[in-house]
């Protein structure tokens, strides 16, 4: 279990995860591989058989699973998989048409997947992965002993306790300067070097500890190259920790299944990886306008239309409406119900938002109150997990907080019928889309009706949640948008994702921020967080720095256990909602932004490794992200206004300025509370539109030039893709269009050299 400090209040979790068993004196069952023979090579892998120290003979298969993409599994039977897979499968390996597999006497086996190569020397055993040159990008290490000749590093192999197999591991070297990212979202530093990253997904009750919602077994390293881990367990990543200069992976599974993917860049391992798992899903347009949220307290119906009609009244830019908790009768949590009291005539109530150009969210989780109706009728039908003793699983989801609960059986296709019959009447009444809550809590000793534990499912648990929403949603509304809490690999396919319930500080909000980068670098790119933090009322001047930030983020929601409405801070609403105006007006840029991400898999919010995978710096400078490819941004996190921003290279522009700074270094910003540090890359075309109530898809947009010389864009829109080429001849900038969109003017910003005119030649396409 994790360190936990004496005297001081622990929450403790419904599922925390089995630890595994502590091996008593001595090295009695560890295995290590030490030789191997071929027994079977094809075109595109080979099968070996292998002796460890122990004398055990284990399964070792290594072949090509898509271009640039090597596969390797090591289990006692070769057609071992992992446990997870009874209930989804995770990954499906692809094919390379140029793949093969040289097994030469005497000579290392190669297998070559095109820009990834794998080099196996069978005695003694060794593995090493280089590109296509043959330089290294990955190699197993190869032993740390100490001097009574214990290995101090668990090797590429697997460990037995009292005679059975416990868990497989591996072991990769690691040089001082290599950094890593990703893992889902990690609070944490975004560089993992010295972590101990536990694939479990975790109800974290915050944002500032290692616990996670969303864990995904993926990194990416400096070196060019990512490792994803097969395996619903929970797997453990040594990354440098233990010893400084090897990552270790333990999977408690039947198997070791991972695959290493080729970069260079870390998008390009992204877009591997989806290939791998799944293309992120776009959500609808009008996601990507603000979200306001009732807030964690009692609703009513003439709530919500006051606040409806308040919103457009002061033209306050949103186009969702959350509703949270309090739709449903307060202690039968979540039986899908309005409460008939304060909600007396829900269909009525969306009409009227429908017909102000409101979407409407609603609030759930996977979990029934047992005070609740619904849950005798779950229960008697066998719709609920298990204890190990056969009667439904009634857990304490809620920390003591509200009653106990039973857990969906999302294993078992009647209970997941029934679960989509309390959602299909809501979405038909007029509802667009819920907020996917919870699903953490699965213990690890229940048990579903195929028979997985509840170690099994517990991680995988989230994507049948949140897959069984989408299908439903998308069958009424022609989208598979939720807004999900908890995820796991291969998540993106559901968008979106928030961060979870943050404290209200200016490094709480930081940690958000951390986690956002990190969740990008593991292939979600439509993340958002709750802006204002959630625990507790924010200050003033933290109420508008984290709704900057959310405004500059990918999505964007305004909700907490207090109000987050603009107005609740008269002293600084209207810098709140300018904000929120300057949203609406960079929609162009964020949506098209938002298009490439779906397409490539590559985040909106990206960190600067993304972009500068060369900069040492890139891989530590986490305060900060690239929205999309021209936007630098910088939150303040600290009340004095005042922060350090390391600048990339080139050249960059003060978006309120107009200054030019060079790059490769950090400046000292400071910025009164009505301004967001934001930078613009030297030369970039910023399309933009008169921001309205809601999103749309204007027909004519606005070029924001920023320095003004040789460039070009593609705005990607609902309208389809239009391309911008800009040259400029003397103090004329030619700017020539082609697509359906029209540039209707050309701005330019009050940078030094601009020029002063612009003349714009349109063809539509």
């Amino acid at each position: 279990m994790p360190y936990r400090p004496p005297l001081v209040a622990h929450e403790y979790f419904v599922a925390d995860p089995p630890e595994l068993p502590v091996r008593e004196r001595g090295e009695g069952g560890l295995s290590a591989l030490a030789t191997a023979e071929l027994v079977a090579a094809g075109e595109a892998g080979v099968m070996l058989k292998a002796t460890t120290g122990t004398e055990e003979t284990l399964v070792v298969q290594v072949g090509v699973a898509g271009e640039g993409v090597i596969r390797v599994r090591l289990s006692e039977d070769a057609d071992a998989r992992p446990r997870s897979e009874r209930a989804i499968p995770l990954v499906r390996p692809g094919t390379y048409a140029g793949a093969r597999a040289e097994a030469a006497p005497g000579e290392p086996i190669v297998v070559d997947a095109g820009s990834l190569r794998a080099e196996i020397s069978l005695s003694p055993w060794h593995l090493r992965f280089t590109d296509a040159s043959g330089t290294t990008l990955l190699e197993q290490d190869r032993g740390h002993t100490d001097i009574s000749g214990r290995l101090r590093t668990l090797p590429f192999g697997r460990s037995t306790a009292d005679g059975s197999p416990v868990a497989y591991h591996e072991s990769f070297a690691a040089p001082p300067d290599e950094a890593f990212a990703g893992f889902g979202e990690s609070f944490a530093p975004l560089d993992k070097r010295g972590q101990r990253p536990l694939m479990w997904n975790f109800d974290a009750f915050g944002a500032e500890s290692q616990r996670a919602y969303k864990n995904i077994p993926l990194y990416v390293s400096s070196r060019g190259y990512g490792v994803l881990v097969d395996s619903g367990a929970p797997t453990e990543f040594d990354m440098c920790q233990s010893t400084h200069s090897v990552v270790q992976i333990v999977v408690p599974d039947d198997v070791l299944d991972y695959y290493v993917i080729a970069g260079p860049t870390p998008p390009e391992v992204l877009d591997r990886y989806n290939g791998l798992t799944s293309r992120p899903e776009l959500p609808p347009k009008w996601a990507f306008g603000t979200w306001i949220s009732s807030g964690f307290f009692v609703d009513t119906q003439e709530r919500v239309l006051a606040r409806a009609r308040t919103i457009r009244e002061k033209g306050i830019p949103c186009d969702v409406l959350h509703l949270d908790c309090y739709w449903q009768t307060e202690g039968h949590w979540s039986d899908l119900r309005w409460d008939p009291d304060r909600f007396p005539d829900p269909g009525a109530m969306l009409a009227e938002l429908d017909r102000m150009g409101f979407k409407v969210c609603l609030w759930m989780n996977p979990y029934v109150s047992h005070l609740s109706p619904a849950f005798r009728e779950a229960a008697e039908a066998g719709y609920f997990l298990r204890t190990p003793g056969g009667e439904p699983y009634v857990a304490d989801c809620w920390h003591g907080s509200y009653p106990p609960c039973g857990i969906v059986d999302l294993t078992n296709p009647e209970a997941v019928a029934w679960f989509k019959d309390l959602l299909r009447p809501l979405l038909r009444q007029g509802v667009q889309t819920f907020k996917t809550d919870f699903a953490e809590g699965v213990p690890h000793d229940a048990v579903a009706a195929n028979g997985m534990t509840g170690t099994d499912l517990h991680n995988v648990y989230t994507l049948l949640f949140n897959d069984a929403v989408a299908e439903v949603t998308h069958e009424v509304h022609g989208h598979s948008l939720v807004w999900a809490r908890s995820s796991f690999l291969g998540g993106q396919r559901h968008s979106a994702q928030w961060g979870g319930d943050t404290y209200t500080s200016y490094a709480a909000m930081g940690s958000t921020l951390r986690g956002g980068l990190a969740h990008g670098l593991s292939g979600v790119p439509f993340w958002s967080h709750d802006a204002g933090g959630f625990t507790g009322r924010p200050t003033d001047d933290l109420y508008v720095r984290w709704t900057q930030f959310g405004a500059l983020s990918p999505l964007l929601r305004l909700h907490g256990t207090t109000s987050r409405e603009p107005w609740e801070f008269p002293a600084v609403e209207e810098h709140a909602v300018a904000a929120l105006r300057l949203r609406y007006r960079l929609m162009p840029y964020l949506y098209s932004a938002a298009v490439e991400a779906a397409r490539t898999g590559a985040p909106m919010m990206r960190a600067l490794c993304v972009d500068y995978p060369g900069d040492p710096v890139a891989w530590q400078a986490d305060l900060e992200y690239l929205l999309g490819r021209d936007l630098l941004v910088a939150p303040m996190t600290a009340p004095e206004g005042t922060r350090q921003v390391y600048l990339p290279h080139g050249e960059w522009v003060d978006y309120w300025t107009g200054e030019v700074l060079t790059g490769s270094r950090y400046v000292r910003v400071a910025k009164p509370l009505e301004q967001i540090p934001i930078f613009v890359r030297h030369g970039a075309l910023i399309p933009v539109t008169t921001p309205g109530d809601t999103v749309g898809t204007p027909d004519e947009i606005t070029l924001v030039a920023f320095g003004g010389g040789h460039s070009h864009t593609r705005i990607h829109d609902t309208d389809g893709d239009t391309a911008v080429v800009a040259t400029r001849d003397g103090d004329t900038l030619h700017v020539s269009v082609t697509g359906p969109k029209r540039i209707a003017a050309v701005e330019f910003a009050p940078v030094t050299g601009a020029p002063g005119r612009a003349v714009i030649s349109q063809e539509t396409s």
